[in-house]
């Protein structure tokens, strides 16, 4: 009998196997494995430092790596926070993993133990495995076999007892993590608006209208933002000196510097700025002003501008994602 003869779902007296709903498990994560929210699951230091470390709530996908498992996962969760114990160190430093895993006795392959209640097990488990190398940034790299994801490294020093945060370095990924991508433009201004005439520290909008409202999902971390100045007009026989940048809200990214030679004739430009954001928790889910903006450099010596007029294009790409974070202590 070729297939696995009960699928999901069959009425009746049909009885599943521990493969096909994991196989549901699998198809669910989209074959992806890490913690669900982007908060769970994180390890941190007591607050009196001591020889453990705490796990808080959340749940995880994990991919069953057990013998002939393709395409199956388990869905894991941890309603209230766990510790675990590390080992003091002696006379020199060592790093130990903090992994969630499976230790699933039942699946073909494995070997570990039974547990003392079958009905109730447990089967998952935070586990500390001991003494890898410092640049472990995954369990794969030192048990490629176990159905475990990876939660922090802790390097600790010679001769230490209690673990502190400094210690701990969060290795947590989503397993699926969410993103959305905004993009606006504007195209053709009436009269001309200049760049150059407001000097560095101060910015202005540049051109002005180049301001839309946008919605921050709550639960983005951070934002890519890409701005484009395209078709810039060159034409008052000066070099160009300047600054550009895109704001969110109270957030700047990184300041692009231009400079633009006057080459004896009207000239086009097309500029690029942007940067990576950190989204606050008190941003997400808010309404706020993306806006383009640009100054002309603190020298006054320069007295070049840049010009929108109807022959600009202006661009504004921005994707909101969401990563692990520290949030919820």
């Amino acid at each position: 009998m070729p297939w696995d003869s009960v699928p999901w779902f069959t009425e009746g007296e049909a009885e599943h196997s521990s493969e096909v709903a994991r196989l549901l498990a699998y198809a669910a994560f989209a074959g992806a494995e890490g913690i669900i929210g982007n908060s769970d699951l994180q390890v941190r230091a007591l607050a009196t430092p001591a020889s453990k470390v705490q796990i808080t709530t959340g749940a995880c996908a994990i991919i069953n790596r057990a013998p002939g498992s393709q395409y199956q996962a388990y869905a894991a969760r941890l309603p209230s926070r766990d510790e675990v114990n590390i080992a003091a160190t002696g006379s020199t430093a060592r790093s130990d993993l903090i992994v969630a895993r499976i230790e699933n006795p039942y699946s073909y392959g494995e070997t570990w133990p039974q547990p003392s209640d079958p009905a109730n097990g447990p089967y998952v488990f935070t586990r500390v495995i001991s003494n890898v190398p410092k640049t472990t940034t995954r369990v794969k790299q030192v048990r490629s076999t176990d159905s475990a994801i990876t939660l922090a490294r802790i390097d600790i020093p010679a001769n230490t007892t209690n673990i502190t945060q400094g210690m701990i370095k969060d290795l947590r990924e989503m397993a699926n993590p969410r993103r959305r991508r905004v993009l606006r433009y504007m195209h053709g201004f009436n009269g001309v608006d200049e760049v150059g005439n407001t000097r560095y520290p101060s910015f202005e909008e540049f051109p002005n209208g180049c301001n839309w409202d946008i919605e921050i999902p709550e639960w983005a971390t951070s934002a890519t933002i890409i701005a484009t100045w395209a078709g810039l007009d060159q034409r008052n026989a000066k070099d160009s000196y300047g600054h550009l940048r895109a704001r969110l809200g109270t957030l700047h990214t990184a300041i692009t510097n231009y400079d633009c030679d006057w080459e004896g004739s009207p000239q086009r430009f097309t500029l690029i700025g942007g940067g990576v954001l950190s989204i606050p928790p008190s941003l997400r889910g808010t309404v706020q002003d993306l806006v383009m903006e640009g100054c002309g450099t603190a020298n006054t010596a320069y007295s070049g501008v840049l010009e929108a007029d109807g022959g600009s294009t202006m661009f504004c790409d921005i994707e909101f994602v969401e990563d692990p974070t520290e949030d919820a202590i």
